[in-house]
C-alpha cells in the first residue's frame, strides 16, 4: 500500500471519529466529560470496553506470542474471569455506594489525604508512561509508513497524533469515548475475523479450522508440569486475576466507564458480559497466531526472520489476502493503539481534575474552563513524554519503561486490599514512603528470582508488591481502628 493510500484510510477514520464526536458532544459539561451523566447503556460500554481491553498487545503480540508459549496466554484470560468476579462483587458496589467520579476519592475517605493524593499520582505516572508508550509504536508506524514519504519530522508526527485524539475528546470526554470505543472494536475484530477467513479460504479451502489448530504444535494451552516454568498454570492463572483487578478494577481509565452506566446493575452486566467475550475474543486472537505462523511458512513469507509483533503485519500487508485484510489491519492497528489512548488521556484529565485540583468544588464555567486546560495540558505531557522515547532510541530501554509503570499498581493493591479487609487506620503521612519502598522491593527480589530461588517469576510480581505494601500499612496501623 502506498503512503497516500495509508493516509487516506487515516484520515477518513478520523473523520468518523471526529463525527462521531460532534453528535455525542453538543453538551460539554463536566458531569458528562467525566461520566457521561451517567446514561452509557451497559451494552455498549461492554462492547466498547473489549476494545479498549485489548489495546494494541492483543492485536500485534498475542498471535505473535503462540510461537514461545504456544496458548499459555489462555491461562492467564481464564485468571482474569476470578478477577471480574471481585470487580463486580467487591469493587463496584463501593464505587456506586460512594458516588464517585475518581475511584481514588475512597482511599481519601478511608486513610486521609496523603494517601488519597499517593493514590492518584501513582495512577497518573503509570498511565502518562503506558499512553505514551503505546502512542509512541503507532507514531513509529506512522512516521514509516506515511509521512517519512512527504518529509515531515517525527515531532510533527507525534503532534498531529495528539491533536487528533484531543479534536475528538476535549468536549465531552468519556461520553464521546464509550461510542468511538465501539467503532474501535469493530474495526479490530474485522480485521482479525476477515484476516482468518482468508487464511482459511486460501489455505485450509476443505479442511476444519477448529481442527487444524487443535491439532498445530502451539495449541498446549495448559502448563502443570513445572511450578518453577513462568508457563505454570497457577502462576499464570492467578497472576491474570490481580492483573483485573488492578489494571480495570483499580484503574480510573477502565472504571470511568463503568461508572457512566445508569446504575450499579447495568455496571455489573457490563462487566460480566466483557468477562465472557474476552475469552472468546482472546482465544480468537492465539487461533489466528497458529494460522500466521502456518499460512507464513507455507509461503516463505518469514525468511526475514521477522519478531513475534510483527508476524500480523507481515501476512496482513504481504499484498497476497488481498486489499480488505491489508485495509482492515492498518485501520485495526490504529483503533487498537487510540481505543486506549483517547480513554487513558480522559482519565488523566480526569483524575488530575477531580483529585489533585478538587473540580467538583468548583460550579459552572469556572470548572469547565479549568477541565478544559488541564486536558490540553495531559495533551501536550504526552507529546514530550513521546519524544523523550524518541530520543532515548532504545527499545529495550523503553520498553522497560513500560514494565516499570506496572510496578505502580502494586500499590493500589495493597492500598484497596488493606481498607477493604482491615478496619485499621494508618499514619497517613509516611503511606508515601510504603508506595515507594514496596515497588522498588518488588523489583529487586524478580530482577534475582532465578539466582536466588532458582524460580522464574512471571506476572506474579504484582500480587508480591501488593502484599508488601499491605506489609507496610500494618506497620504503619494505628491502635484506634475505624
Amino acid at each position: 500500500m502506498s503512503a497516500g493510500l495509508i493516509l487516506a484510510i487515516v484520515v477518513a477514520y478520523f473523520l468518523l471519529l471526529i463525527g462521531v464526536s460532534y453528535l455525542t458532544g453538543r453538551k460539554d459539561d463536566n458531569e458528562a466529560f467525566f461520566l457521561g451523566n451517567r446514561q452509557s447503556p451497559w451494552y455498549v460500554v461492554a462492547f466498547g470496553m473489549v476494545g479498549a481491553s485489548l489495546s494494541g498487545v492483543t492485536f500485534i503480540s498475542v498471535p505473535g506470542w503462540v510461537q514461545s508459549g504456544q496458548f499459555a496466554y489462555m491461562q492467564v484470560v481464564l485468571g482474569y474471569v476470578l478477577g471480574y468476579v471481585v470487580i463486580i462483587k467487591v469493587l463496584l458496589p463501593l464505587y456506586y455506594r460512594l458516588q464517585l467520579t475518581s475511584i481514588y476519592t475512597y482511599l481519601g475517605q478511608r486513610f486521609g489525604n496523603v494517601s488519597y493524593k499517593t493514590g492518584s499520582a501513582f495512577f497518573l505516572l503509570s498511565r502518562i508512561i503506558g499512553a505514551s508508550f503505546r502512542l509512541y509504536l503507532v507514531a513509529i508506524v506512522l512516521q514509516l509508513s506515511i509521512f517519512d514519504a512527504f518529509g515531515i519530522p517525527f515531532w510533527l508526527t507525534v503532534a498531529i497524533t495528539i491533536l487528533l485524539i484531543w479534536v475528538y475528546t476535549f468536549r465531552s470526554g468519556i461520553k464521546t469515548i464509550i461510542w468511538t470505543d465501539t467503532l474501535q472494536t469493530t474495526f479490530m475484530l474485522a480485521a482479525a475475523f476477515l484476516t482468518i477467513y482468508f487464511i482459511k479460504k486460501q489455505m485450509l479451502p476443505d479442511a476444519s479450522l477448529m481442527e487444524y489448530v487443535a491439532h498445530s504444535n502451539y495449541s498446549q494451552i495448559f502448563f502443570f508440569d513445572d511450578w518453577r516454568n513462568e508457563h505454570f498454570f497457577w502462576k499464570q492463572f492467578l497472576s491474570g486475576a490481580f492483573i483485573t483487578i488492578v489494571m480495570t478494577g483499580l484503574d480510573q481509565d477502565m472504571m470511568q466507564k463503568n461508572l457512566s452506566c445508569r446504575s450499579l446493575a447495568d455496571a455489573q452486566k457490563n462487566m460480566f458480559w466483557l468477562s465472557l467475550i474476552l475469552v472468546v475474543v482472546n482465544l480468537v486472537f492465539l487461533s489466528l497466531g497458529v494460522l500466521l505462523y502456518g499460512y507464513g511458512e507455507a509461503n516463505n513469507i518469514f525468511e526475514y526472520n521477522f519478531k513475534g509483533d510483527e508476524v500480523f503485519a507481515a501476512v496482513a500487508l504481504n499484498g497476497e489476502l488481498g486489499f480488505a485484510v491489508a485495509l482492515f489491519f492498518i485501520v485495526g492497528l490504529i483503533a487498537a493503539a487510540y481505543s486506549s489512548a483517547d480513554s487513558a488521556l480522559t482519565a488523566l484529565t480526569t483524575s488530575f481534575s477531580v483529585d489533585i485540583l478538587g473540580i467538583e468544588k468548583m460550579k459552572g464555567a469556572k470548572g469547565k474552563k479549568l477541565r478544559k486546560r488541564v486536558h490540553l495540558m495531559f495533551s501536550f505531557i504526552l507529546f514530550l513524554v513521546i519524544l523523550v522515547f524518541k530520543q532515548l532510541n532504545d527499545e529495550s530501554v523503553i520498553k522497560e519503561l513500560f514494565i516499570a509503570a506496572g510496578y505502580t499498581y502494586g500499590p493500589l493493591l495493597g492500598l484497596y486490599a488493606f481498607g477493604l479487609f482491615t478496619k485499621w487506620r494508618v499514619r497517613d503521612k509516611l503511606v508515601p514512603l510504603v508506595a515507594i519502598i514496596a515497588p522498588l522491593l518488588s523489583f529487586l527480589i524478580k530482577s534475582n528470582s532465578v539466582q536466588w530461588f532458582n524460580y522464574e517469576m512471571s506476572f506474579e510480581h504484582l500480587i508480591l508488591n501488593g502484599l508488601l505494601t499491605f506489609l507496610g500499612l500494618w506497620l504503619l496501623r494505628l491502635k484506634n481502628k475505624n
